[in-house]
């Protein structure tokens, strides 16, 4: 009779695995379903970007609202922006599909009560990589590009490079979908013992301290508001990260 980490591997690949003596899978196995999961989430990107396709126009309506008209400078930056856009909106699409796989891969290896938790985990790691692209987008954008253009005069005009402004925005969401997983960084860390509740405790005031500092650095206006809009986000998530990691996991 299969063992249970049998039945759930041959759930996620079809077919029976190759163990070794103790029951686990043999290094083949794992890279055998790492290739299987990385082909099914590429082909999710390839799906979402199909979707994003059909909807570019609109995409396009919300990303150049705080700026107005766009320019391109070569030849061929407009079709290869498009492009950059379309597989970057498809990998948003195919996100939850790509946290699915990552969960699947790791499933074996886990106990029940690890399973549970990380069902909970992997769905809300989405919803906070979209609440901190959301909050960067909504809130903090606005700010920096009116920030950055306020430095033009009648002599001198900002005149945007479509590539360019693309690469600009992607650079400055991206850090804030990641910073919005720190519950998760936490909680994670927790759970394999490189942190525990005291740790997080024992440290706080230097968190706080250093959320001030990278909401400093992050946001390119100087005034305390805009550097709070960062600060107070991360150093919520961070408690919200000890919460978990002293009265659920109890670590």
């Amino acid at each position: 009779m299969n063992s249970p980490e049998e039945k759930i591997i041959s759930e996620n690949q079809g077919e029976t695995p190759e163990l070794t003596d103790d029951g686990t899978m043999s290094l083949t196995a794992h890279l055998e379903e790492l290739r299987s999961r990385l082909i099914k989430s590429l082909l999710a990107i390839a799906v979402g970007s199909c979707i994003s396709y059909f909807f570019l126009d609109d995409i396009m309506h919300y990303l150049t609202l705080n700026v107005g008209k766009l320019y391109y400078m070569k030849p061929g930056e407009a079709f290869f922006t498009y492009i950059k856009i379309d597989v970057a909106a498809g990998f948003l699409i195919a996100l939850p599909v790509i946290f699915y796989h990552a969960w699947r891969f790791f499933l074996p290896a886990l106990t029940r009560a690890e399973r549970m938790v990380l069902g909970i985990i992997v769905p809300a790691s989405v919803v906070l990589f979209f609440v901190g692209l959301a909050f960067s987008f909504f809130l903090v954008l606005p700010v920096a590009l009116k920030f950055f253009i306020g430095f033009g005069d009648e002599n001198l005009q900002a005149m945007f490079s479509f590539g360019n402004y693309f690469d600009f925005v992607v650079m400055f969401l991206l850090p804030f979908g990641f910073i919005f997983e720190l519950p998760l960084i936490i909680i994670v860390l927790g759970k394999i013992g490189i942190l525990t509740s005291e740790w997080l405790k024992k440290y706080q005031r230097i968190v706080i301290f250093l959320s001030f500092v990278i909401g400093a650095i992050i946001t390119p206006t100087p005034d305390i508001f805009t550097q709070s809009m960062i600060a107070l986000p991360m150093i919520l998530l961070y408690e919200i990260g000890y919460l978990v990691l002293k009265y659920i996991l109890r670590k």
